[in-house]
């Protein structure tokens, strides 16, 4: 390709998807740290830390950062790994929380508004001028 395979496309905002739940031997998690390889250590909701292998399909497609909700499958052999298969958005995390699905103490981070709010208690006084 040319000069517009290399700008990419332009994906800003992605149709709608059907929310996808949990279900037998899946769990949903929490992203703690980053460990590279491919790798995150993940919190999941069944009071378990594991160490989550990014699926290769997901891989360099779907950025996946610390404090993400994600849904992993764990292995039956190993208890302490398992394989992240999804990666919810947070308007689909929040959904979930309100279906009951995640604990309701769940801190679910917004990344891609790019908020700056701690800007918000600047004052100014116009009658100094």
């Amino acid at each position: 390709g040319g000069k517009s395979r290399r700008r990419g496309k332009n994906d800003a905002d992605p149709v709608k998807r059907e929310l996808v739940f949990k279900e037998e031997g899946q769990e949903y998690a929490v992203v703690v740290k980053m460990l590279g390889n491919g790798r995150v250590s993940a919190k999941c909701f069944d009071k378990e830390t594991r160490i989550a292998q990014i699926r290769g399909a997901m891989r360099k497609k779907v950025w996946i950062n610390v404090g993400d909700i994600i849904l992993v499958s764990l292995r039956d052999f190993q208890d302490n790994i398992a394989d992240i298969i999804l990666k919810y958005n947070p308007d689909e995390a929040r959904d979930l929380k309100t279906y009951g699905e995640l604990p309701a103490d769940t801190k679910i981070e917004d990344n891609e508004a790019g908020s700056d709010e701690e800007d918000n208690d600047i004052e100014f006084d116009i009658d100094e001028i």
